[in-house]
């Protein structure tokens, strides 16, 4: 189950990288773009709590976790930005998307060590 929520991160972060494009060049991205990357990034959320509930002693998985939380309370104003047709402020694009790979990058450690 970690190796399958590796997996949807890992498409998620293709879709960011294509919202993080489209902010760089002031353009507003297809909502459906926003609405499929946020679904993934709460699938793979819902997938570390399962795979935590399971087994709660994994200090890499929980690291990852709190990570990909907290990239998703960005990514919530972020998403509401959008809504409102607004262009949302570089700085925290680009600190979302460094806390979803810091995320993304331990949860890939904690696969490869396992």
């Amino acid at each position: 189950m970690t190796e399958a929520a590796l997996l949807v991160f890992g498409i998620a972060a293709i879709g960011g990288a294509i919202l993080a494009f489209q902010v760089i060049r002031k353009v507003f991205a297809p909502w459906i773009l926003s609405v499929t990357h946020a679904v993934l990034g709460a699938t793979g959320l819902v997938l570390l709590v399962l795979v935590l509930l399971q087994d709660p002693q994994q200090g890499l998985i929980t690291a990852a976790l709190v990570l990909m939380l907290a990239a998703a309370l960005g990514g919530f104003y972020l998403a509401y930005n959008h809504l409102e047709k607004r262009i949302p402020p570089m700085a925290l694009v680009l600190t979302h998307g460094s806390v979803a790979v810091a995320g993304f990058v331990v949860l890939a450690w904690a696969v490869l060590s396992a």
